[in-house]
């Protein structure tokens, strides 16, 4: 199902002028945003996420960075690694004398 969904959204940038493109207040844009939630998540997921970035989508909003969020296995590998070199740095425990 998220292929279809993919391949909706590409046919859909495809149709879209380019001049139209300039002027979106996201980055990624909202249709790469979508893509990329689909490839990482599974449907529901994918789909609620993708909704909630359109409906942020006004004239109200600031806009900005807004990545695609990580899933729960890239978090604990992100920890894991963050933890693993925080262990291998070196201890600056000792006083220095001058």
């Amino acid at each position: 199902m998220n292929r279809f969904i993919i391949k909706l959204i590409q046919k859909y940038q495809a149709s879209k002028p380019e001049d139209s493109r300039k002027w979106c207040k996201y980055h990624p844009t909202c249709s790469n945003y979508a893509i990329g939630v689909y490839q990482k998540f599974n449907f529901f997921k994918a789909s609620l996420l993708a909704g909630w970035r359109i409906l942020r989508c006004n004239p109200f909003s600031k806009g900005g960075y807004d990545p695609v969020p990580l899933t729960k296995k890239e978090k604990r590998e992100l920890k894991n690694s963050l933890k693993e070199s925080s262990n291998l740095s070196p201890q600056s425990d000792k006083k220095i004398d001058n």
